[in-house]
């Protein structure tokens, strides 16, 4: 680190949360670090450990050689992922804190048929009292279709029971019941997060609603030249972002002055609303040339992953190259799958190479006929598949915790009000280190 140069403010910063690590933990259990695209989070949050003597690696339950001390975890996999390759280990929070708990499909199967019982003696029913039976009868198949979706529990065994510290980076998208879960650890938690960025899908993020210890807003010197920074610090602020050029490689231009041809070979495209992604990725698909249809052809075709599965080494938001495809039934179909790097991903084999992966085909079919039953009809037997789709275009929220060289934002609106508007522009700009192109 003695390249590095921190700015006063920085400086400033790294005193006060050392500060609190050695003197305010037992009173003050989160400290935040929040920062602006540019303003060099990160960069800090190396200084405080090295000030500290501790080891960003491996928490107390690891041990070896190094001095123990931290976990670091991410709300998304694939933010993890892009720390693991930077040198950094990190793990999703749910991995971290929580086991996985399905229902058994006798239970599933035990509610299904109470369903049944319930509805056949609705039918017997007039008036008032069928009307009431019926919305109880609706309540069973809500709590049901939540049944056959994975559950969390705590799990008190977890390696932050074990942490001197936890830190958290890309904390935009933690809400408040995780957030409390994480607490529960009782642990020093260090957050890092950048309130410009989007919230959870459902309510605000837990630790950015709060003020933070150490505000950064200055642009280190790196940033101040870049384009995309100067655009997403516009975004940010409600300015308006007029068409034309802004770098040799930063446009913002008309939707209709670009092909989909020419969106291929512009880099990863991002949208708002899920039914842009899918009308995009057909678009997309025909463009590089692949046939109509739900299948995937096999490489070449851009497919990312909707699911952890870390026995497999797959990460929600990891890319993966398919071949040999094969239609296996109604449900999956069969691949060779390859990661990001090249590496063969799949289950071990009777030569102990990675076999064949089974893939969920609903995903890919939603892209020529959406069904908003299919997920919840298919929850048996997707549970032990692979899921995947078409990742020619993704959505804001798919796209946070991952960066590209090059990124398309294509706009189409997105926000239901100006700040969720303001949030949705900046995080996706945001997501662009070289190359950016804005289609409004």
């Amino acid at each position: 680190m003695t390249d590095i140069t921190l700015t006063d403010q920085q400086w400033a910063g790294v005193k006060r949360i050392v500060h609190w690590f050695k003197h305010e933990t037992h009173e003050k259990q989160v400290a935040r670090i929040f920062g602006y695209a540019g303003c060099g989070k990160s960069t800090i949050l190396k200084f405080v450990l090295a000030e500290l003597g501790l080891d960003p690696h491996v928490s107390d339950r690891d041990g070896g050689s190094c001095v123990p001390g931290v976990v670091t975890a991410t709300f998304t996999g694939k933010a993890a992922l892009v720390l693991k390759r930077k040198g950094t280990p990190a793990r999703t929070i749910h991995s971290l804190i929580y086991s996985v708990i399905e229902a058994t499909e006798e239970e599933i199967e035990a509610a299904g048929k109470k369903i049944a019982e319930a509805e056949a003696h609705a039918r017997s029913l007039s008036g008032f009292d069928r009307t009431a039976a019926e919305a109880a009868i609706e309540a069973q198949r809500q709590a049901l279709s939540q049944m056959k979706k994975p559950r969390f529990a705590l799990n008190p065994q977890s390696d932050a029971a074990d942490a001197r510290l936890i830190v958290l980076d890309e904390v935009s998208m933690v809400g408040e019941e995780m957030a409390r879960d994480l607490m529960s650890f009782g642990k020093p938690i260090l957050v890092l997060g950048d309130p410009g960025q989007l919230p959870p899908i459902k309510g605000e993020g837990a630790f950015t609603n709060d003020a933070p210890d150490v505000m950064l807003t200055e642009i280190h010197r790196q940033a101040e030249t870049s384009a995309i920074i100067r655009l997403a610090t516009m975004a940010r602020r409600g300015e308006p972002i007029g068409f034309g050029q802004y770098d040799t490689f930063v446009w913002k231009m008309r939707k209709q002055d670009v092909t989909p041809d020419q969106a291929l070979r512009g880099g990863q495209v991002i949208c708002g609303l899920n039914a842009t992604r899918l009308q995009l990725n057909n678009a997309m698909r025909r463009a590089a040339g692949f046939v109509d249809g739900w299948l995937p052809t096999g490489p070449g075709e851009k497919i990312i992953c909707l699911k952890n599965q870390n026995d497999l080494g797959l990460i929600n938001g990891m890319f993966v190259t398919l071949d040999n495809v094969v239609d296996e039934g109604s449900l999956y179909f069969s691949a060779s799958v390859c990661d990001e790097d090249g590496n063969r991903i799949g289950p071990p084999g009777a030569d102990g190479k990675p076999g064949r992966l089974r893939i969920y085909k609903g995903h890919f079919e939603d892209h020529v006929a959406f069904d908003r039953q299919r997920h919840d009809r298919d929850w048996k037997g997707k549970r032990n598949l692979t899921e995947a789709t078409f990742g020619w275009a993704i959505t804001g929220h798919k796209s946070q915790g991952s960066q590209w060289e090059n990124v398309i934002v294509w706009d189409d609106g997105l926000g239901r009000s100006e700040s969720d508007r303001r949030r949705w522009l900046y995080t996706v700009i945001t997501r662009a280190e070289r190359g950016l192109v804005i289609l409004a």
